[in-house]
């Protein structure tokens, strides 16, 4: 409870008011003003900037004001005034309140209507686990057995009575809730467990103490003397003993194991002295991905083998020749400069060789699996960590896992865990073994303490590594464990750790639910973990997202000076796991139909989780990897064949679908480098109904940095320079607002001045905007670029009136370096909810004496993504202008296209105004209006008038519009396309983000961008002109005109699908169809004319990148230069000049044929694609093979392998 009052008087009177609301958010207490509608409406909550200090809301003229009451010193309460004017000072709110609902006291207007809290009604809530409800909630305890004759239960009118809302003190609870005769009983068992317990620890005392138990026997032995009126004082009494006590012996005991420990003979010696279990030389079967010209010459696809040695530093290229023999390369970790990964073929790879001096080789490899091809990555990642002369580590890598125990001890094993074997994306066999720079285990329903748990992780750490890894924390609640062990070489790179914990259980006053945390740095990167379990049940989705919200806002966690911020945005990365229990919307029949079949895909679409996730409910911009193991609860113990699914209770059958109550979950600033390697289960730990599910990590990590130069001078100070800013906040109110800036680049933080631009279209929504005269120029402490490059900038807009937090975001620095300004946007969220969108111009001023960087290691692997289909080598050069000459003209008729279609239109809409105007539309056409029952239409972002501000940002249906063929900027348009919701496969890979920077663009997916459920924006009017022009760094306004945007009132229906304006009519129904035109004209001409070559069903959709050379030089940042490729395969010159609209084999004319025998020819561009060009190496393919290729179908898999099982015999 906030505050406390003067003179020891409760500032909330002797029971709280009903207009007293707590800890009520912000955004919720104007939800609950605009409800009641009526000027004078006002409420009070707990102020969110100041701890024990209260905020007034009232509504005036549609608009909420707050007004903040601080108590003093003395605790006495007033209402914040201007300087220079006196306040007025009250003992409680009460008395406060009943002055201000007096006229003329300075408000804005008079507190007219209290605007009360909804109380909820009294229910069982008791919510422990579904397969242990018999469990008490509580721990056990020694108890008595035998039970005393009680009295009759309370009637149904004394329990009501009951309320905690109806009683203002414990006392005032206990004599309502049970009759005196029932107290009395209670009181006098109370004493007597106490003197049992007394007993037991007087005891167990002497055993470690003989003075101090002497002096415990005497205070009992006076406690125990009193009596009558002195009862009471006595159990009070009693209680401290029994508390200092156990406090005591627990400690002394502890002490005397760490000697006995110490003094042990038999005791090992230490395990950290030995190192880590040797890598052996790993090899992978390859073919050379060659083309059609080359293949004229060499015959046949050739066979390579890769030697990847770790410890040696090397990787030895050997290739088969004829009679045996065997041809090979070996190349040092320093003359590999690059690998590229396919992102069209996921088993694809390049290796980029340094031969002479400025000159490479790239070679181009298709493995036997996508996993394959990670591994070799991994194992090449290590070598070259392994070997590097830097002295601390760019990227490590860690292991997440999480496990409802079930209240049973674990199994004698658990290496499948720690080693990710199970189902689902596991790790290859070759790097399973590989140890991991940091674990973290969380588990629910532990019953093990906490020692004893922690050992048998080191322990199945030390038997699988050779290491003994290091526990830095350990945080506990009830049976929710958090543990995070390192490997001792990182011991030392680990600081400022910190624990929290929250309850949520029962009135958020129990621990049998809520979560623990426990957060570091490793060097300069920040790292956060929680641990939840959530309540249970297949209907409580709104508790378990109140529960969420609950830790989201409560959790103690990082830097205190970051506490305007929620721990999402506290850390570089934050990773969330644990029992969420959230369930499966399907019957049952139908969930165990599609997990005997494999198909996760539809039970994934009817997840709790993801659709809480969809509307923005719980984990905003958080991203979890795809998954492809089954659901992980409720199985039959012993046993992973059965779930055990319907359980009977004494209130009836009781019903626990199948789900995917285990999740691994994580959010990181913008442009840091994380890839997800692993996600699955295990299928050989079978002591819960819950299977064990873990998760890997690629992380980038950034070193505590130390300049060369020393201190900045004048002349080389580096600069953060805003040009503008700009706003839209949910909000009624009409406060101004300043903006603080924060990051470990900062010396303090910093704020803006009040903005100097506010208006508003809807009375929900607020659009705020600062000059560059109003923002603060920023100062970092170091002006290396190498620094800057991972420093990121946390801003929080707050206001005046009250100084809280009104939406918060945090901005990548390593896109703003440069000569020129560059734009920004993203979204405001406070507590856990999206409040709103920022953006702005601004730029990073480096001098040019701090210009030096190096690259990182995860920038060492790119990723291709607009793969051409010609050789490499010196044909390169060839073969691009080839295919840019036939993209060029595939672009002209596409264009020619979009053209014919939007005079189409254009005069279609002329006919239409011309014959059915509005009026007349709007009656003969019937509406297409969303039904009032469908609540998620009117919530998701779509129709969220904060995106209404997104002029200027690229939209997708415009995306290489060339400016010919865009509509004029003055011709009104409003949003008319829904983008169609992610998929479940979609929704759990984070994307790149549109607007890339040159600099990152050869990275590919291991840049953080923009989160993958965040929305398209509608394109509203000067958007597409944006397009043409926003491939170029040159400066210009940031967004057209802002002052004619206008914010679209909120009404029950979504936005528009194609062509629904036409349907429901209205003059402006038809003038708003710019967006549909687009996205239809765009539709047609990739029908007609694909600009790119089928991609495998495996492999993720491509990321369209801006052409090469549209960037002005001083946005690429850092300067990466291409590797050269003038060195060929070791073929004949003439091979390599071939031509580059082919890529496929001389293999491929047999394959085909085989198919066609079959009558299965569907699937030849499937297999090419994918590599298998020669019936020969088809001998070796496998279903997962098959699969990858596209052959889904059993029957058809069958067909194929048994046909290449004959001709193998017959040969």
């Amino acid at each position: 409870m906030a505050g406390g009052g003067g003179g020891g008087v409760s500032p909330l009177g002797p029971a709280p008011p009903m207009w007293y609301h707590r800890d009520l958010s912000r955004a919720a207490a104007e939800e609950l003003l605009a409800r009641a509608g009526r000027d004078g409406s006002f409420l009070v909550r707990d102020s969110e900037s100041v701890n024990g200090a209260y905020a007034l809301c009232v509504l005036f003229q549609k608009h909420v004001h707050t007004y903040r009451i601080l108590p003093d010193d003395e605790g006495f309460l007033a209402v914040q005034t201007s300087q220079g004017v006196q306040p007025k000072r009250f003992k409680t709110l009460p008395e406060l309140v009943s002055l201000y609902l007096q006229p003329n006291q300075g408000l804005v207007t008079t507190l007219l209507y209290a605007v009360e809290r909804e109380e909820t009604a009294v229910t069982d809530d008791r919510d422990y686990s579904d397969g242990e409800d018999e469990k008490p909630p509580l721990p056990p305890r020694s108890a008595s057995t035998s039970t005393p004759p009680g009295p009759e239960t309370p009637t149904e009118s004394t329990s009501h009575a009951c309320s905690p809302s109806a009683c203002s003190t414990t006392e005032e609870l206990l004599i309502r809730c049970f009759p005196s005769e029932m107290l009395k009983i209670s009181f006098f068992f109370l004493i007597r467990e106490v003197d049992k317990v007394l007993s037991g620890l007087e005891i167990l005392s002497k055993v470690f103490d003989q003075q101090s138990a002497f002096m415990v026997s005497k205070m009992i032995q006076q406690s125990v003397n009193q009596g009558g009126d002195q009862e009471l004082e006595n159990l009070v009494t009693k209680l401290a003993i029994l508390k200092d006590l156990l406090s005591s012996i627990e400690k002394k005991a502890l002490k005397a194991l760490q000697d006995m420990s110490l003094s042990s003979p038999c005791a090992p010696p230490p395990f950290s002295t030995r190192n880590s279990k040797a890598i052996p030389v790993q090899a992978f079967e390859v073919k050379l991905d060659v083309y059609l010209a080359e293949l004229t010459k060499i015959g046949k696809s050739q066979k390579y083998t890769l030697s990847v040695d770790v410890e040696g530093g090397r990787l030895v290229v050997m290739k088969k020749v004829k009679d045996n023999q065997e041809d090979w390369n070996t190349f040092t970790h320093d003359k590999i400069r690059q690998l590229i990964k396919s992102q069209r073929v996921q088993n694809k790879l390049g290796i980029v060789f340094e031969k002479e001096k400025d000159k490479s080789q790239r070679k181009d490899f298709i493995f036997a699996s996508a996993k394959k091809r990670e591994a070799f990555c991994q194992l090449l990642q290590l070598m070259k960590n392994k070997h590097s002369n830097q002295d601390e580590p760019d990227m490590i890598s860690i292991f997440i896992g999480t496990w409802n125990m079930g209240s049973v001890p674990s199994p004698k094993s658990v290496a499948s865990w720690v080693l990710c074997r199970g189902l689902g994306k596991t790790l290859d066999e070759m790097t399973v073994t590989i140890p991991h720079d940091l674990y973290v285990f969380g588990s629910q329903e532990n019953s093990v303490c906490d020692r004893e748990w922690v050992e048998s992780l080191r322990a199945v750490l030390k038997e699988q590594t050779e290491l003994d890894y290091k526990p830095i924390a350990v945080q506990t609640l009830w049976n929710i464990k958090l543990a995070v062990l390192v490997k001792p070489e990182h011991e030392n790179r680990i600081s400022h750790v910190g624990m929290s914990s929250v309850k949520t259980g029962i009135a958020n006053t129990l621990g049998n639910k809520g979560a623990v945390g426990v957060s570091f740095m490793f060097n300069g990167t920040s790292f956060g973990f929680v641990n939840c379990h959530l309540t249970s049940g297949n209907e409580k989705i709104a508790r378990r997202n109140q529960n969420y919200l609950d830790i989201l806002r409560l959790l103690s966690l990082g830097d205190k000076q970051l506490s305007s911020f929620d721990i999402s945005l506290r850390f570089t990365h934050l990773f969330w796991l644990g029992d969420l229990n959230y369930r499966l919307d399907m019957d049952i029949q139908e969930i165990l139909n599609y997990i005997n079949r494999k198909e996760f895909e539809p039970l994934l679409k009817v997840d709790q989780l993801n659709l809480e996730r969809e509307k923005n409910k719980v984990f905003l911009r958080f991203a979890e990897e795809e998954i492809s193991f089954p659901p992980t609860y409720r199985y039959e113990r012993g046993s992973r064949d059965t779930y055990v699914w319907q359980k009977q209770k004494a209130t009836g059958m009781r019903t626990n679908v199948p789900s995917w109550c285990d999740r691994i979950l994580w959010k990181s600033y913008p442009e840091t480098h994380i890839v997800c390697n692993s996600y699955g289960c295990t299928d050989d730990i079978v002591t819960s109904d819950h299977s064990p599910v873990f998760a890997t990590f690629e992380v980038g990590v950034t070193s505590q940095f130390v300049s060369k130069k020393g201190l900045p001078k004048s002349s080389e100070q580096a600069y953060i320079e805003f040009e503008s800013i700009e706003a839209i906040v949910k909000t009624a109110s009409r406060t101004k607002f300043f903006i603080e800036f924060y990051s470990t680049c900062l010396e303090e933080f910093k704020k803006s001045y009040e903005n100097d631009s506010q208006s508003s279209d809807n009375v929900n929504f607020l659009r705020v905007g600062w000059s560059n005269k109003q923002l603060t120029t920023l100062k970092p402490l170091l002006s290396e670029i190498e620094y800057l490059q991972d420093q990121h900038l946390l801003l929080t807009v707050k206001s005046v009136d009250g100084y809280e937090s009104y939406g918060e975001c945090v901005l990548a620095l390593k896109s703003m370096i440069g000569c020129t300004a560059q734009q920004f946007h993203t979204y405001l969220s406070h507590r856990g909810e999206e409040t709103g969108n920022i953006r702005g111009s601004m730029r990073v001023r480096v001098p040019a004496e701090r210009m030096g960087t190096r690259e990182r290691l995860y920038e060492w692997i790119s990723v291709d993504q607009d793969e051409t289909s010609g050789p490499k080598g010196k044909s390169t050069i060839v073969s691009r202008v080839g295919h840019e000459y036939v993209k060029s003209v595939q672009v002209y008729f596409s264009k020619l296209v979009l053209l014919h279609t939007i005079k189409f239109i254009f005069w279609l809409r002329i006919i239409l105004r011309l014959f059915l105007r509005g009026s007349v539309l709007e009656r003969t056409l019937p509406k297409q209006d969303t039904p009032d029952g469908d609540s998620s239409v009117g919530k998701n972002s779509f129709n969220n008038p904060a995106y209404y501000i997104l002029e200027g940002v690229p939209h997708p249906s415009a995306a290489g519009l060339p400016p010919e063929l865009l509509p004029s900027p003055t011709s009104p348009t409003t949003p008319a396309v829904k983008a169609p919701p992610p998929s479940a496969v979609a929704r759990t890979k984070p994307p790149l983000g549109t607007a890339m920077p040159a600099h990152s663009r050869t990275v590919g997916n291991t840049l953080n961008r923009p989160p993958p459920d965040f929305p398209p924006p509608p394109l509203p009017k000067g958007a597409l002109e944006t397009v043409a022009e926003s491939q170029f760094s040159k400066a210009r306004s940031l967004y057209p005109d802002l002052a004619e945007v206008r914010i679209p009132p909120a009404g029950p229906g979504g936005p528009l699908a194609l062509g629904e304006g036409l349907r429901r009519g209205g003059a402006g129904a038809l003038d708003d169809q710019s967006c549909s035109v687009l996205q239809m004209a765009k539709t047609l001409s990739e029908s007609e004319f694909p600009g790119h070559p089928p991609r495998a069903p495996s492999a993720p959709p491509p990321v369209r990148v801006p052409p090469i050379g549209m960037l002005d030089a001083c946005r690429t940042f850092p300067p990466r230069n291409p590797i050269p490729e003038s060195i060929a395969e070791d073929m004949p010159e003439e091979a390599l000049w071939g031509s580059s609209s082919s890529s496929l084999s001389v293999g491929e004319s047999s394959v085909g044929e085989w198919l066609q025998k079959l009558g299965l020819e569907r699937y030849e561009e499937g297999l090419l694609h994918n590599g298998w060009d020669d019936l020969e190496f088809l001998s070796d393919i496998t279903e997962e093979d098959l699969e990858e290729a596209g052959v889904l179908d059993p029957a058809h898999k069958r067909i194929l392998l048994e046909s290449l099982k004959q001709q193998q015999q017959q040969k």
